[in-house]
């Protein structure tokens, strides 16, 4: 996986990298969706968004949450039909090394 692009706040101001690692563990832990879901679903919202590299992360991430590739291909679907063929262009670039 690639480096944290977080990493430069470790000492330009740790606090900001905690607030976000909190916010990122209650978004994606467990609830009434499943941590896999949620992953899935913030894939889709980064296609959505034009961002390559969080296509990529989120992708291997749902992957060792259990997602299968079928799964990941079918969340990115959404993405597609909801937001349009340039999300199809950011997902087949982040998934490229990953498939």
């Amino acid at each position: 996986m690639a480096e944290d692009p977080l990493k430069v706040y470790e000492k330009l101001d740790p606090e900001i990298r905690e607030q976000v690692e909190n916010a990122r563990n209650f978004a994606f832990k467990d609830g009434a969706l499943p941590s896999k879901i949620k992953i899935l679903i913030a894939m889709a919202l980064d296609a959505s968004h034009g961002a390559v590299q969080g296509v990529r992360a989120l992708a291997n991430l749902a992957k060792m949450a259990g997602a299968t590739k079928e799964e990941i291909a079918e969340a990115l679907r959404v993405a597609i039909y909801v937001c349009g063929a340039g999300s199809a262009y950011t997902a087949a670039a982040g998934l490229k090394k990953l498939f």
